[in-house]
């Protein structure tokens, strides 16, 4: 009866203890980028992303196993900027479309960090979806030189307007294809 009395305790004062840590008291490992899938199925689409062309994201939330995905990096900022989504974002990684493998598939070996990305917006490219894309480089060379050829203006994240990223759009259907 002692050690179930014991047992209880050390359980409610463990609780407790979780209850009571802030944000900074939990030491928690940032998760790197993970491959995509089949199961890879966009937030807000709820279709494949493997089958739409264009850069990708992934946001890791914070005590979650797997990343939610989503067919346009767009949709990853406005995910971020939306009040109603309040999960806590541990990382979000989206394509260096300056290392990836083409426009229709830009591959797993291109992941960086949203902070470092530099970004294309207004171009004539339009997303996985056929909205306009906010398209990342890694650099801001290979961002300018995408901007000379595509059109757009190259901006770090945080000058990104929200009308941008939640504004309305109207879509290029030539690149959603066509539903059957």
């Amino acid at each position: 009866m002692k050690t179930k009395k014991l047992f209880w305790s050390a359980l409610l004062l463990a609780t407790i203890a979780l209850i009571g840590c802030k944000d900074g008291d939990v030491a928690v490992e940032k998760p790197g980028p993970i491959a995509m899938t089949e199961e890879a199925v966009g937030y807000y689409c709820n279709m494949n992303i493997l089958e739409h062309a264009g850069p990708k994201a992934q946001i890791h939330l914070s005590f979650i196993e797997f990343p939610i995905w989503f067919s346009q990096v767009r949709d990853a900022i406005a995910y971020t900027r939306l009040p109603e989504e309040t999960q806590e974002v541990a990382a979000i990684y989206v394509h260096d479309m300056s290392k990836a493998a083409s426009w229709e598939a830009p591959g797993d070996d291109a992941w960086i960090d949203i902070q470092q990305a530099f970004f294309v917006i207004g171009s004539k490219m339009a997303g996985g979806m056929g909205a306009p894309e906010t398209i990342p480089f890694g650099s801001q060379q290979g961002a300018r030189e995408f901007a000379s050829k595509n059109g757009g203006k190259v901006v770090k994240l945080a000058d990104i307007p929200d009308a941008y990223v939640l504004g309305p759009v109207e879509l290029n259907l030539q690149t959603v294809g066509s539903v059957e």
